[in-house]
């Protein structure tokens, strides 16, 4: 007889909990979560990679590589079953067919942590990681204690999970769907008390096929916000739109000159060397420093600024105080190394919007130095021709655009054409590139790059390992 998903988790330390694809980014977090508050954890992974495998391993987590029902013989009490995992799978058939408890990552999270604490959700198309580490950072910085789980690692804590015992969670809202059993968004499970919209553009085209669908998986949060406030950039028209079916307050922010759709309450003002103005309301409220760079920062820190003073109390001094010594997060703008004076970064960026805003933040640092950009089209979104056109406008500030290989096997019509990205940035006066190996990037960037400038490599995976190789061979 098969069992069904508990409606309701009902363990506490010591139990023992299981987590089928624990080297996940999301997954590992929960481990650590877990770990923390005393529950026995165990994992297992198709492969134990890092940087997750060594995390747990520092953790005193043991994986199992390999999927397999003998995984689950030490009859854990709960097994969580991770996104990725279909019906079918070895790990969660048995977890049915046994009669063990089994959940998804959300809803464990939900009923084992959020009961009794304040949720801080961030979520949105664009800029959530940073947001979400940078306000737990300002809450930590002002001794509130918070608990975390970010979709990153946060610098500031050396990973994307922390256990506090002060009364706010802050938690990264992903709108990918839950588990095969529990088809909805994850961020639906975090009961937000309140919450930042940072942007809505159509993503994650496996999930949501159509910009409709996406937007309504929003509707959905902004509609659980209580009781606020809810945090909205006022320059994404979508993100305002749906802010008008909220039951609770609604904050709207941006930075001068943004073309806003609603009056925003806090404003940005960039005063020039990572400082800018604060006004809330009208009125002025201070001069701040961020070590962030772009505007889209400005935004992600306008959010975070919302949320700590206005739902947790934090008073702005404080956060002026604190905000200068945010450290970033990891595969956001980092610097991985600056071989003979060549700053190489890496960053997540993959959807046309995050690739544009990243490449005008990295310019900045680099004038009068040289940028050059490598980006692998690997995600579900970016792999697709829904954005061919899209990508044509968002290499404009990069010297050098090197397009490597769609990194997922598509039929033909599908796939983004890098060849024809390549020709659209040409006449657009970008020199370009479609690359037909990793290799070949690695020659190109090597062949380019001089002391001064700046090479960022974007892709939401490991690229085929060209960090390390050109990191190598730039020395």
């Amino acid at each position: 007889m098969e069992h069904p998903p508990a409606s309701r988790i009902a363990i506490s330390p010591p139990a023992v909990v299981h987590l089928v694809g624990v080297c996940g980014t999301a997954m590992g977090a929960l481990a650590g979560l877990l770990k923390a508050s005393g529950f026995q954890v165990t994992g297992s992974d198709a492969h134990a990679y890092p940087p997750m495998s060594l995390e747990l391993a520092r953790m005193g987590i043991a994986v199992k590589e390999g999927f397999k029902a003998s995984n689950l013989d030490h009859g854990p009490d709960l097994v969580v079953v991770g996104n990725a995992c279909r019906r079918e799978h070895p790990e969660a058939a048995a977890a049915r067919e046994r009669g063990l408890a089994y959940a998804s990552l959300p809803a464990t999270i939900h009923d084992l942590f959020l009961a009794g604490r304040r949720s801080l959700v961030v979520a949105g198309t664009h800029g959530k990681t940073t947001t979400t580490a940078l306000l737990a950072y300002l809450l930590f910085a002002a001794g509130r204690d918070p608990s975390v789980l970010v979709g990153g690692v946060a610098t500031d804590f050396g990973s994307g999970h922390r256990l506090g015992s002060g009364p706010d969670f802050v938690i990264e809202g992903d709108e990918y769907d839950s588990a095969y059993f529990e088809k909805r968004p994850k961020f639906l499970s975090y009961a937000p008390s309140a919450a930042a919209l940072t942007s809505v553009e159509h993503d994650h085209v496996d999930i949501y096929p159509t910009e409709e669908a996406y937007r309504a998986a929003f509707a959905g949060l902004v509609g659980l916000v209580d009781p606020g406030p809810l945090a909205v950039h006022a320059g994404d028209a979508a993100a305002v739109a749906l802010s008008a079916t909220a039951r609770a307050e609604v904050i709207a922010y941006g930075v001068t000159g943004d073309v806003h759709v609603a009056p925003p309450r806090w404003i940005a003002a960039p005063a020039g060397r990572g400082r800018f103005e604060l006004r809330v309301d009208g009125r002025a409220a201070g001069i701040f420093s961020t070590a962030l760079g772009g505007r889209h920062n400005l935004r992600n820190t306008l959010a975070a600024l919302i949320l700590a003073h206005c739902a947790a109390g934090v008073s702005l001094d404080e956060l002026a105080r604190a905000l200068p010594g945010f450290k970033g997060v990891r595969r956001r703008q980092e610097v991985i190394g600056r071989p003979r004076g060549i700053a190489v970064y890496d960053d997540f960026a993959h959807h046309p919007t995050a690739v544009r805003v990243t490449l005008e933040a990295l310019a900045e640092l680099h004038e009068p130095g040289r940028l050059a950009v490598a980006f692998e089209p690997r995600s579900a979104t970016a792999c697709r021709r829904m954005h061919q056109a899209a990508y044509t406008g968002a290499f404009d500030r990069a010297g050098l655009a090197i397009i490597a290989p769609v990194g997922r096997d598509l039929p033909e019509a599908e796939r983004l054409d890098t060849a024809l990205l390549a020709a659209d940035l040409r006449a657009r006066g970008v020199a370009a590139t479609a690359a037909g190996s990793i290799d070949e990037v690695l020659e190109a960037l090597v062949a380019w790059a001089r002391p001064g400038d700046g090479v960022a490599l974007l892709s939401n995976g490991g690229f085929g390992g060209l960090h390390g190789r050109l990191l190598e061979a730039l020395a």
